[in-house]
C-alpha cells in the first residue's frame, strides 16, 4: 500500500494531463472560433467551477493553445475546475494589414477591436452556460481569467456586465462572472474616470509597476482613459469591493504570463477565499525582486502602440 501511494504521489506531482476537446462555439465571417475544454481524467458527481482563458498578443497574434498555457490548463484541471480556453477574433492585427496605427488612428480602432473580442468572450461563455449541464458545470461559478491582450478582454468583459452593455445582452439575465484574474491587463473607457454601475466580481489583478506593454496606472488622451491595475485596485479599494492586487516592483510585461506558474499558492487562495468562500477581503501584495534594476516607468499612449505595434 504505500509502495502504490508513493506512486501515486508522483504522479500527481509529475502533472497527469487534463483530457482535451474543442468545440466551434461560433461562426462570424471568415472565422471560425473555438474553444478547448480541459478535463481531469478523474471523474467528478458534483457540478464544478470553470475558469476560462483568454490569451494575449496584443490583438494581433496569440493562439489558445499555445504550448505555454498547457501547465496552467493542467494544474486548474486537476484542482476541480473545467478549464475552458477560447479563441477571439484579432481586430487590430486587421488594422495593421489595413495601414499601420498612430496616436490619431488608434483609438477608434482599438474600441473596434475592443468590442470584438468582448463580444466573442460573451458568446463563448453563453456557449459555456448553455453546455453547463452536460459538461458538470455549475453556471454561477465561471471565472474568467487573461493573460496581456486577453487580460484586457476579461476586464473589459466585466466592466460591460456591470455597466449594461448591450453585447451583454448574449449572456444569461443577471449573468455575472464569479471572479475575474488578470495577468497584467487594463480597462480602455471613455472619459476620466471608470463608472460602476453595479459591484463588479472579485478580481486578482497581477501587473508589473515597470511594464511597458499595458499600462499598470492610467493613461488618458484624447478624452479618453487606459486604466491600468493600479487605478483598478485603488477604486475598488476606495468602494471596499473584494480584490487581490499583485504588484510587482520595478518589473515588465513578464507578470503577463509569469504568475500563471510561479504564483499559483496565490491564485488557488484568490479562488478558495474570495471567489468560492465570497470573503470580504481586499489584499494588496507588493512584492520587491532582489535582482531587479530601476527602470523608467512613465508611461503614455504612444508608449503602448510603439511597444506592442513598433510605429
Amino acid at each position: 500500500m504505500f509502495v502504490a501511494l508513493l506512486g501515486f504521489v508522483g504522479a500527481d506531482a509529475q502533472g497527469i494531463p487534463a483530457e482535451k476537446r474543442t468545440y466551434v462555439y461560433a461562426v462570424k465571417g471568415a472565422d471560425t472560433l473555438r474553444l478547448d475544454r480541459y478535463t481531469a481524467s478523474v471523474p467528478e458527481s458534483r457540478t464544478k467551477p470553470c475558469l476560462m482563458f483568454v490569451f494575449g498578443g496584443g490583438f494581433v497574434s496569440g493562439t489558445r493553445d499555445a504550448e505555454g498555457y498547457r501547465s496552467y490548463f493542467d494544474y486548474y484541471a486537476r484542482q476541480g475546475y473545467e478549464v475552458v480556453s477560447i479563441d477571439y477574433r484579432l481586430g487590430l492585427k486587421k488594422a495593421l494589414e489595413a495601414g499601420g496605427l498612430d496616436e490619431r488612428t488608434f483609438p477608434a480602432a482599438f474600441v473596434g477591436t475592443l468590442a470584438m473580442a468582448v463580444e466573442d468572450l460573451y458568446d463563448a461563455t453563453a456557449y459555456v452556460c448553455a453546455h453547463a449541464g452536460e459538461w458538470g458545470i455549475d453556471p454561477t461559478a465561471v471565472v474568467a481569467s487573461g493573460s496581456s491582450a486577453g487580460a484586457i478582454t476579461v476586464l473589459m468583459g466585466e466592466y460591460g456586465i456591470c455597466n449594461g452593455s448591450p453585447l451583454a445582452q448574449k449572456l444569461l439575465h443577471d449573468f455575472n462572472y464569479a471572479g475575474v484574474i488578470s495577468f497584467a491587463g487594463a480597462i480602455f473607457a471613455m472619459g476620466d474616470e471608470l463608472q460602476w454601475s453595479r459591484t463588479p466580481a472579485p478580481m486578482m489583478l497581477f501587473h508589473g509597476d515597470a511594464d511597458r506593454n499595458v499600462p499598470y496606472d492610467a493613461i488618458r488622451e484624447q478624452g479618453a482613459g487606459f486604466f491600468g491595475s493600479k487605478y483598478i485596485a485603488a477604486q475598488l479599494t476606495a468602494k471596499r469591493i473584494p480584490h487581490w492586487f499583485y504588484s510587482a516592483a520595478d518589473t515588465d510585461h513578464a507578470m503577463a504570463g509569469r504568475p500563471m506558474t510561479d504564483n499559483r499558492y496565490e491564485i488557488d487562495a484568490f479562488l478558495a477565499k474570495l471567489v468560492l468562500g465570497r470573503q470580504p477581503l481586499i489584499i494588496d501584495t507588493y512584492v520587491t525582486p532582489t535582482d531587479a534594476r530601476e527602470v523608467q516607468k512613465e508611461f503614455t499612449l504612444t508608449d503602448y502602440i510603439r511597444a506592442n505595434f513598433g510605429n
